[in-house]
């Protein structure tokens, strides 16, 4: 008898394991049981475990990075909203910040969390820290050394009120504060990775950065579950001079 992943997948997230509800969900509201359930179905987050990354986020960067090669060895890489560390684990392999890769460029990678963060090889990590003020961007920029960075990452979301018009314009502040930074500590070529969510004023962040940016897209990562609002601007090709 051939045992599959997806054969031990189907079984454990069957209706019928699932009737009832195990012992560590009991005493829990319903909205906290169902997303444990999901949790406990995702097929990323099994993933995530087997391949000892730190949440199923990883696999957004990975799907994006693989279809639009943003990440390349010796990279300069500013990722702002970091914790738990998915991506950054990501990024660290893929432009070689450990150096652990001979014969190809070392890459650097800064990492920014307001949240705590355990370390990464290869990663300058800054948190906790609230990237949005001032005085941690200039620690950013000091860190960075005289570099420029070839990407900027953004991962950041506010603590969502389930008011909707008031959390899109929560992150779309957080999008223009990336946004803005990023234009001056970013290379000619340079590429900005953004997360939003859907409705609100995403055109408007979409149609300022083709000011500075030649290229924008909409992408949405097969790993993004689609029931969520989730989604994120891609802006290519940076020019320093507009």
């Amino acid at each position: 008898m051939n045992i599959t992943f997806s054969s031990i997948r189907t079984f454990y997230t069957s209706s019928r394991y699932l009737k009832k509800v195990p012992e560590r969900l009991k005493g829990r509201s319903k909205s906290s049981q169902e997303w444990l359930i999901r949790q406990m179905n995702d097929e990323y987050v099994s993933k995530a475990k087997i391949e000892n990354y730190r949440a199923r986020s990883a696999f957004k960067l990975i799907e994006i990075d693989s279809k639009f090669n943003i990440l390349k060895p010796g990279d300069v890489v500013v990722e702002c909203g970091a914790a738990p560390g998915a991506w950054t684990q990501v990024c660290v392999k893929r432009i070689n910040a450990a150096g652990t890769v001979p014969g190809k460029l070392q890459g650097k990678h800064i990492a920014v969390d307001l949240q705590p963060m355990y370390p990464i090889e290869g990663a300058h990590i800054l948190a906790p820290l609230d990237f949005t003020k001032l005085s941690s961007q200039t620690k950013v920029t000091e860190l960075l050394d005289g570099c420029l960075a070839d990407v900027v990452l953004s991962d950041m979301a506010p603590a969502a009120t389930g008011v909707r018009e008031l959390d899109q314009d929560q992150i779309l502040t957080l999008g223009y504060s990336v946004m803005t930074y990023a234009q001056q500590i970013s290379k000619d070529g340079a590429k900005l990775l953004i997360k939003l969510w859907a409705g609100g004023r995403v055109k408007q962040l979409e149609n300022e950065l083709l000011l500075h940016y030649s290229r924008v897209k909409v992408v949405k990562p097969p790993s993004s579950r689609q029931d969520s609002a989730e989604l994120f601007l891609l802006a290519s090709n940076f020019r320093r001079n507009t």
